[in-house]
């Protein structure tokens, strides 16, 4: 496999180079003197930031834009293998990289690679460790899945030996990657037109811890239903943070306050550090916020920076984001897209201020949504209304006989009210004529459900 250097720039084509982790590593290889060029179907402010920084940009994928100073090719899961820009590389026998290898390559040039992995939760933990790390003079490198404020985007350059990033399980993708410290935040059925089962899902886990040497760091949620399936055999040092009370790393005393914002002691083997308190709502952050802390503390950072990095944080774009308020109604929208993302956000809005939850959802992928009709439905069902918009069906063609309308009628059987449209203009006019001054209206699901509330407020 090709071995990047960052000790000996070359030259890096990138195939889909605008997507945000693609535009993302390519920003980092600009700013370390590699030679970035790459070709996207349209012009987007990612592309244009990306000339701007000095990558040469192709809109469209022909051959000859593979010529043979490029050093290596790197292309996404998304890129048929048939591409022209890929089978040229390869006629020319330039090596190749899928973005998932070229994201372990990064991490062999670094000291500290801290990969924060689970099904849920990913992107905002990452973000929380961001904070609490620019509290600090670490000055880390940072790929997060998700704007953050704080760092203008989705990437930040540093120029210390840490780097910390994202690390999805999805077609084991992390099994690429080269961390010395780990944190698992759960792990539960997603991903299924992938993986057969759960098991095939613990046992990619498994697979990701074994990635640590004996001087790597695990640092892991108690609460993983089957965590000795995880962690048997391992060599590494294991960390356990959770709500029990036996773990290394242990929240307590949760209260909330009139925001739904929660705060919590934290305790370190019996001993209290003190309190966290957080800026965004509900018990998934509090654990999202614990497994942040717990490796931060295994860094070695001082109690007050993780303090003022956790109350920093006010979220990121599509998590529980308010977008604004249209005639007293508060909008807010959320990425969630599986059933326990869904409780976990309607859970938090019931502690947030609110006359009536109502939530616009849509369904993310026919097998998503076959693989948890049942769970869908009663966790959509916390919600005092539920407006279902089609399903989104991203990489996927075939139905599989589901329907956004066979949803509506299982919620429906469960007792909420549940409301099946068309069209995101339908959906408008409904929620026009049926929202009043105090209602919480939500959109949510990992598809272009977002447009809806944005078109409401004019945006």
């Amino acid at each position: 496999m090709y071995q990047l250097d960052f000790k000996k720039p070359t030259a890096i084509h990138f195939i889909g180079i605008g997507g945000i982790s693609m535009s993302g590593l390519a920003q980092i290889l600009l700013k370390e003197g590699f030679v970035v060029s790459g070709s996207d179907s349209t012009k987007s402010p990612l592309t244009t930031e990306l000339e701007r920084l000095g990558a040469n940009i192709y809109y469209g994928q022909r051959r000859q834009n593979i010529t043979d100073d490029i050093s290596v090719v790197v292309y996404t899961a998304a890129v048929k293998q048939d591409n022209p820009e890929l089978d040229e590389a390869r006629k020319r026998k330039i090596p190749t990289l899928t973005r998932a290898e070229l994201l372990g390559q990064f991490m062999l040039n670094y000291k500290q690679a801290v990969n924060i992995a689970g099904t849920h939760g990913k992107t905002t933990t990452t973000s929380m460790v961001s904070e609490i790390l620019l509290q600090t003079n670490l000055d880390p490198t940072i790929s997060v899945g998700g704007i953050l404020p704080s760092i203008g985007g989705n990437i930040r350059v540093g120029s210390s030996e840490v780097f910390v990033t994202e690390a999805c399980e999805y077609t084991n993708s992390f099994l690429s990657f080269f961390p010395t410290m780990e944190v698992i935040l759960n792990i539960e059925a997603d991903h299924m037109d992938f993986f057969h089962n759960l098991d095939e899902i613990y046992e990619s886990f498994h697979l990701f811890a074994k990635k640590l040497t004996k001087d790597g760091t695990l640092i892991i949620n108690s609460e993983i239903k089957y965590l000795s399936k995880v962690t048997d055999g391992l060599d590494c040092n294991i960390i356990t943070f959770g709500f029990n009370g036996d773990e290394t790393y242990v929240a307590s005393n949760i209260v909330y306050n009139e925001m739904g914002y929660p705060s919590y002691t934290l305790s370190k083997k019996g001993i209290t550090l003190g309190t966290i308190q957080l800026q965004v709502p509900g018990l998934h952050n509090v654990s999202n916020s614990l497994a942040a802390a717990s490796l931060a503390l295994e860094l070695n950072i001082d109690f007050l920076s993780i303090q003022k990095g956790l109350f920093q944080f006010t979220g990121t774009n599509r998590r529980f984001q308010k977008k604004g308020e249209l005639g007293g109604i508060t909008i807010i929208d959320d990425y969630a897209h599986h059933p326990s993302e869904i409780t976990a956000t309607l859970t938090a809005a019931r502690n947030y201020p609110h006359k009536k939850i109502i939530c616009v959802f849509q369904p993310h992928t026919y097998t998503r949504t076959k693989a948890f009709f049942d769970e869908f439905a009663t966790a959509l069902s916390l919600a005092d209304t539920v407006v279902l918009a089609d399903i989104y069906p991203a990489r996927e063609t075939d139905t599989l006989g589901m329907s956004s309308k066979l949803l509506e009628e299982k919620i429906k059987e469960l007792g909420t009210n549940a409301y099946y449209f068309p069209t995101f203009d339908e959906i408008e006019n409904f929620l026009l004529e049926n929202c009043i001054n105090g209602d919480l209206l939500i959109t949510m699901g990992a598809g272009d459900v977002v447009k809806i509330g944005e078109s409401l407020l004019g945006n």
